[in-house]
């Protein structure tokens, strides 16, 4: 039985020309901003990934618009005709399946013709995947990496995992349920048992979120063949000390531009080193002996 959900009041404001990205929920239909609603309502034309799905969210809160497939397949066909419509002053709104598009969807070439042609873009934020695994994964937030989906195969997942494995940043994946195991366990053997999060089903009635050392997880018999969307979170791995080498190339960069003391400072915040030792070791390779701080 489709659900229905009675539509708020929508907005009197005419709605300006222009591409409206526009987020849609990622599974509790509720979740739709007003915002977007007012796009729906008022667009000439919504773009869509798959217009069923679409269909039912405009069905749900009583919109009847004309809808067009806007795929990896379809793109390139259609694109040339929405660049012609925007340009005529249509109103055009893109949306995902489920949660902000262009987010491992397609959609960025459009954006960038548009903006080269002139075209307004506006954002209509929302849902994401992405950022709602993240906000309760309980992994750090301040610096994060958006890695999209590993390669379906071992050996070119494991090399994408390696190209990673540097970075000092969370790190987000998309995975599909059949492949998760596999995936999970190539993380481990890659970039070790840092802390992670697996989020099945977010926002949806079977929403779980299940955190542990990657080695843990990958060895969870419920990742087996689970249902649902999925995002994997990783947490950074831990920094190595930086070595003199590294201390002494910073400051003799720093000194370009800085005198010994704040070079010092400099390099000492960044490497997280002693910077009364950073300062001695500047005064020597500037050449300086015989003073003090």
């Amino acid at each position: 039985m489709a659900v229905h959900v009675p539509p708020p009041p929508l907005s009197p404001a005419p709605l300006a020309p222009g591409l409206y990205i526009t987020a849609t929920p990622i599974g509790n239909l509720r979740d739709i901003t007003l915002r977007a609603l007012d796009v729906l309502a008022q667009a000439d034309l919504i773009l869509a990934e798959d217009t069923r799905v679409t269909g039912k969210l405009l069905a749900a809160y009583g919109l009847s618009k004309r809808i067009e497939r806007y795929d990896e397949h379809a793109a390139e066909r259609m694109r040339p005709k929405i660049l012609a419509a925007l340009a005529e002053g249509r109103r055009v709104a893109l949306v995902s399946d489920a949660g902000t598009p262009l987010v491992s969807d397609p959609g960025y070439r459009l954006v960038g013709e548009a903006i080269a042609q002139g075209a307004a873009v506006h954002p209509i934020p929302g849902a994401s995947a992405t950022l709602a695994a993240l906000t309760v994964a309980g992994l750090p937030t301040d610096r994060f990496l958006f890695a999209g989906f590993p390669p379906p195969k071992s050996a070119a997942r494991q090399a994408f995992l390696q190209d990673l494995a540097g970075v000092r940043a969370t790190l987000v994946f998309f995975e599909g349920g059949s492949r998760l195991a596999a995936s999970l366990a190539d993380m481990a053997a890659v970039l070790g048992p840092r802390p992670a999060a697996v989020a099945r089903e977010l926002t949806k009635l079977y929403e779980t979120c299940i955190r542990g050392p990657l080695d843990v997880l990958a060895a969870d018999p419920r990742f087996e063949a689970p249902k649902g969307e999925i995002v994997v979170v990783v947490g950074p791995g831990e920094t190595a000390p930086a070595s003199a080498d590294d201390a002494d190339q910073a400051l003799r960069e720093a000194l370009t531009r800085l005198g010994p003391a704040d070079a010092a400072s400099e390099v000492a915040k960044a490497l997280g080193l002693n910077r009364r030792e950073l300062y001695r070791r500047a005064l020597d390779l500037k050449g300086v002996h015989g003073r003090s701080e």
